[in-house]
């Protein structure tokens, strides 16, 4: 069985380099959270896909990939992550793979001062579901105007 295992958003200043000695040795792709600006967003979409190709897809997203002022209610915050608009731009390129399913993991509740953690969880839960019952990338909305003011 080839491996299509993919490793993203990696930094960490805890992070030994033997963690990443072991990602190497089972076999994972490492795409770290610089290879966003060194490499691009379309760029980054085109190597996991090429990575997986027809094999089933798991996607676990911890959402401490999105950098911690952005994402602040997880137990190991880190800055330099990726924005939640790039996180959500790779994860709709995604859209069309083979999935079996996924899930958003490290929310914690404790420390998501006015919930913008939790909002950004629900929302790659949103595009997650959305891309399992589509071949299409969903598009995002570009204007929203309510049928009717209730202020």
């Amino acid at each position: 069985m080839t491996n299509t295992s993919v490793h993203l958003g990696i930094r960490s200043k805890v992070t030994g380099i033997e963690d990443i000695e072991v990602d190497k040795t089972v076999g994972f792709q490492i795409i770290s959270t610089d290879d966003i600006d060194d490499l691009g967003v379309p760029e980054i979409i085109h190597r996991i896909r090429k990575r997986i190709g027809d094999s089933p897809v798991y996607l676990s997203i911890d959402i401490d990939v999105i950098d911690c002022g952005l994402a602040p209610g997880t137990g190991t915050p880190e800055a330099g992550g990726w924005t939640t608009r790039e996180t959500k731009r790779i994860l709709r390129g995604l859209t069309g793979l083979n999935w079996v399913g996924a899930d958003v993991v490290e929310v914690s509740p404790a420390y998501d001062h006015a919930e913008v953690t939790g909002i950004a969880a629900a929302d790659l839960v949103h595009d997650c579901l959305s891309m399992f019952l589509s071949s299409t990338p969903p598009k995002a909305a570009t204007s929203w105007a309510p049928s009717r003011d209730e202020l």
